[in-house]
């Protein structure tokens, strides 16, 4: 059916198309009303002819604008059926509500109205009835007329409407809502460059066949617009969690820090737990926690000497420290895991900077991590983990503290409280939390600790080196900044790609 009708409606439109070349070929310029006037159709369809003619330079056209009259939907009802007050004279004498049952209460109410000096009201109860002054008297219905007047001067502009129909009659009948005065844009048609009596279709391309058979040299080709735009380029898009991760690393680069190396999402147990002196027996270590690989499923490429001391100061105690006095299991130091957390990247840079010669530093990172845990609105198998670490001499928990309120300064939280806490490999620790201004309530911000003798002198370090150490996630600040309470609709398939596209780079400033 509708295969059917686009094909009856292109033939039309060319029909229409030949009866307007035809009679622009009779006159050097014709104006589009007057066009359609003669041509006994509506003036869109004739805009539409000449628009697509003037595309192929066939015609051109000169927009010019004028106020003119048109008929509503209540004027043309007037002009098929009569006027409210004509209706309401054909059916007197009659009571109110009989006229308003059969014409409805407005059209009742302005007839009535209308016919106020022919008609005369008496009323019985509360039953108010309506007859003619004069049962012989004649009634013509003017507003009719003007209104059928009106539509055949539809292509007249407003002052020649006048000439017709008197202009308090037309404030009336604007009044009535029964026309309406508005802008109309028509075209002033004259014969263009490429003017002819049947349009030639224009070729897009020169194809294989036209250079076979010479038929290029005859064939009219479509004029290049060489400045036109192109197809849009659907390219690649930064995630918003990618964004704010270059912000997060901008800051911490303003500050000093130097970014460590973290392209080791496999780590043995060692690295990611016995050298920062988390027990082998410790809950996060079991299956629920943490992923475990079956192959390869160990590293045994361990430093010999250190892995030695790691190994003592868990079963017996070293520098000061009594250990944990339990076994410690090779085979369990080789089970290779994905990283719980990136602090196994801070263990493998300062195991280098000890065994290169100690230099007080400030290093950062912020990488994807991985824990078993059930998957809910906020949390997830994986995320992003931002930690940073300062190594020094005799470093304090108060110059742990002044670091973290630079910090967070700069991401904007500046009220800061601290909550003691329990690491395994920090002592002391401490919990952040930060006041959000917008939630107007303290929240978790992140976790830190000064790192424990049994983890930094088996590395190498001497006794007055100390590391402050903290650490937060990317997705939780990502969350609350571009304002999600699913972590789901930032990371995952449910992810809107248009969000992905569209999205602003987020200020960090919580």
């Amino acid at each position: 059916f509708f295969r059917h009708f686009f094909h009856f409606s292109l033939t039309i439109m060319a029909s229409l198309e030949e009866r307007v070349l035809t009679r622009l070929s009779q006159v050097d310029s014709i104006e589009s009303m007057a066009l359609a006037k003669e041509l006994e159709v509506e003036h869109q369809a004739v805009v539409g002819v000449v628009k697509s003619l003037s595309s192929s330079e066939m015609v051109t056209l000169k927009q010019s604008e004028s106020m003119m009259y048109g008929l509503t939907s209540e004027g043309l009802e007037a002009t098929r059926d009569g006027s409210a007050e004509a209706r309401v004279w054909v059916l007197l004498p009659a009571t109110m509500p009989d006229l308003e049952s059969r014409l409805g209460k407005e059209t009742a109410k302005v007839g009535v109205s209308k016919l106020s000096n022919k008609v005369k009201f008496s009323k019985e109860g509360k039953t108010v009835t309506v007859e003619r002054k004069d049962p012989a008297d004649a009634f013509t219905d003017l507003t009719q007329e003007q209104l059928r007047a009106v539509q055949q001067c539809s292509s007249l502009e407003e002052a020649a409407v006048h000439e017709v129909v008197p202009k308090a009659a037309m404030n009336d009948l604007k009044k009535r809502k029964l026309v309406t005065l508005g802008k109309a844009v028509h075209f002033v048609v004259n014969r263009g460059p490429k003017f002819s009596l049947k349009r030639i279709k224009e070729q897009a391309d020169l194809t294989r066949e036209m250079l076979l058979d010479g038929s290029w040299k005859t064939t009219t080709f479509k004029a290049y617009n060489f400045e036109a735009l192109g197809k849009p380029c659907a390219g690649g898009h930064l995630h918003p969690l990618l964004k704010l991760r270059q912000e997060y690393r901008e800051v911490l680069l303003e500050l000093g820090f130097q970014e460590m190396v973290t392209n080791s999402w496999v780590e043995s147990s060692f690295w990611c737990f016995d050298s920062l002196f988390v027990p082998q027996q410790h809950p996060a270590r079991d299956m629920q926690d943490t992923f475990f690989l079956q192959s390869p499923a160990e590293t045994r490429n361990h430093p010999a000497e250190y892995l030695a001391r790691v190994a003592k100061v868990h079963s017996e105690g070293d520098y000061g420290s009594s250990g944990y006095n339990s076994k410690f299991s090779l085979a369990e130091t080789q089970r290779n895991v994905l990283r719980t957390h990136t602090t196994a990247c801070s263990a493998r840079t300062l195991y280098q900077l000890a065994q290169t010669g100690f230099k007080p530093g400030k290093y950062f990172s912020i990488d994807r991590v991985f824990r078993n845990e059930e998957m809910d609105k906020t949390h997830l198998c994986e995320f992003h983990q931002i930690e940073g670490f300062v190594v020094d001499e005799n470093l304090s928990l108060a110059n742990m503290i002044y670091v973290l309120e630079q910090f967070f300064l700069k991401v904007g939280v500046k009220k800061l409280r601290f909550k003691p806490a329990y690491n395994p490999y920090t002592e002391p620790s401490m919990e952040v939390f930060g006041y959000h201004e917008g939630l107007k309530k303290w929240i978790e911000v992140g976790n830190s600790g000064v790192f424990r003798p049994e983890l930094l002198q088996p590395m190498g370090f001497p006794p007055e080196v100390r590391a402050i150490a903290w650490g937060l996630s990317l997705e939780r600040p990502a969350m609350m900044l571009y304002e999600f309470n699913n972590i789901h609709k930032l990371v995952g398939a449910n992810v809107d790609l248009g969000f992905v596209k569209e999205a602003p780079i987020c200020r960090v400033v919580l």
